[in-house]
């Protein structure tokens, strides 16, 4: 009965995310078709493809994380629980994409508390490399984001430093003893976190590839534009994630980009840039959980079930006896 409703609630989800995706294209459905006739069909295509590989980079970077902490899976599992979870986003509130993320993580026997941990170590990465990216390519390219977003730009090598494996186990096992769960068995390791570090980098570099040719396209020019895009698709995401409420950060989003495309683009021209970029990422989630859909379950990784005197194969024991062989 458990696994039939926690099913009949991922439905639910995914019916509500299409819901509101589908919602969100419709009420700016003219603008949107505007946008569109403005530029080729190669370069949205390009920029669509673009947005898919960052999407993928991302889905690495949590990949890493996760195998950090003692449970590693195959990239086709990754693929589809991350495809199908992420549409959680744009489902008011935030928290739906972590719930989906675990409850999928559990077929493959991971601990939640790992599922929990490793998703906001990947949520923390990518807003902190997504600082660090708008802090060095706008202030010296954007002098409306430097009035701004000021403040933000200060917090980046503060969430930086955060991302250390001490500061990082120390806040998680807090956060698991806050809900009442177990601690996890050893933090990540400064190899596995920098190895996710370069995936979301990676991310962000794709992203900035994508929202460059969509400016481009938009009668945008200059040798450093391609920097200016980069930065000011990394400030608008964090201002979409910040705003709490709003699905996907719809809104928040949209104006921060405008602002810091509004100096090198012309009159109009950025808001054309903001919503077609808003539409083929909305468009490359979709097509992510479409994949995912017709991937159909995996078989559930081996070695990731505690076991008896440990949680995990290849992990150290919570007790104090020696460390057991490392797994794959």
């Amino acid at each position: 009965m458990k696994v039939v409703a926690v099913r009949g609630l991922r439905v639910l989800l995914v019916l509500l995310a299409l819901a509101f995706c589908g919602y969100s294209v419709a009420s700016q459905w003219d603008a949107t078709v505007n946008a569109f006739r403005q530029m080729s069909w190669v370069t949205l295509a390009g920029a669509f493809a673009a947005g898919l590989a960052g999407l993928f980079a991302w889905m690495l970077g949590w990949r890493e994380f996760l195998a950090g902490l003692g449970s590693p899976l195959p990239v086709r599992a990754i693929f589809r629980i991350s495809g199908i979870s992420q549409l959680g986003k744009y489902v008011p509130g935030k928290v739906w994409a972590l719930v989906t993320q675990i409850e999928m993580t559990r077929e493959h026997r991971v601990p939640p508390e790992r599922s929990f941990g490793s998703t906001l170590l990947a949520v923390a990465t990518s807003t902190s490399c997504g600082l660090a990216v708008a802090a060095v390519t706008l202030p010296l390219t954007s002098a409306a984001a430097r009035r701004e977003y000021w403040w933000l730009f200060l917090l980046a090598p503060v969430l930086l430093v955060m991302l250390h494996p001490k500061i990082v186990s120390w806040a998680l096992d807090l956060m698991l003893r806050l809900v009442r769960r177990p601690p996890l068995e050893h933090p990540v390791s400064l190899g596995a976190t920098l190895r996710a570090v370069g995936w979301t980098v990676l991310g962000w570099a794709l992203f900035g590839v994508h929202t460059w040719l969509l400016c481009a396209a938009a009668g945008g020019g200059g040798k450093g534009l391609p920097f200016l895009a980069t930065g000011a698709y990394a400030l608008a995401f964090v201002a979409g994630f910040l705003v709490f409420i709003a699905p996907g950060g719809i809104g928040a989003r949209e104006a921060a980009m405008t602002l810091v495309l509004s100096s090198v683009l012309p009159p109009g021209a950025p808001v054309v840039v903001a919503i077609a970029s808003r539409v083929l990422l909305t468009a490359a989630d979709l097509a992510n959980a479409g994949i995912a859909l017709l991937l159909g379950r995996t078989v559930p990784a081996a070695g990731n079930e505690p076991g008896p005197g440990e949680l995990v194969t290849g992990t150290q024991p919570t007790t104090g006896a020696q460390p057991t062989k490392e797994g794959p």
